[in-house]
């Protein structure tokens, strides 16, 4: 199950390798955006309320090009069986 802040590594693109968090989920086209990955500069108009500029966010990466990293680690029983 993917969800928010789960630790992800990317698997194609101009970010290969690289690993974060995710930040937003959009479920309807199946794509999410990690944290620190697929930055893109986005041009924003000035108005009454903000500044206008160049603004580096990141953009949607598809589902299937994503691996789940385990953060929990399962620990592993060790069973004593001493028959003598």
């Amino acid at each position: 199950m993917i969800k928010k802040g789960l630790e992800v590594k990317i698997l194609v693109g101009k970010d290969k390798n690289k690993t974060g968090e995710i930040i937003e989920i959009d479920r309807l086209k199946n794509r999410l955006k990690v944290k620190g990955a697929n930055i893109i500069k986005k041009h924003i108009k000035t108005t009454k309320d903000k500044k206008g500029g160049i603004v580096e966010k990141e953009n949607f990466i598809h589902i299937s090009n994503i691996s789940v990293i385990e953060t929990k680690k399962k620990k592993k029983e060790v069973k004593n069986d001493t028959k003598a």
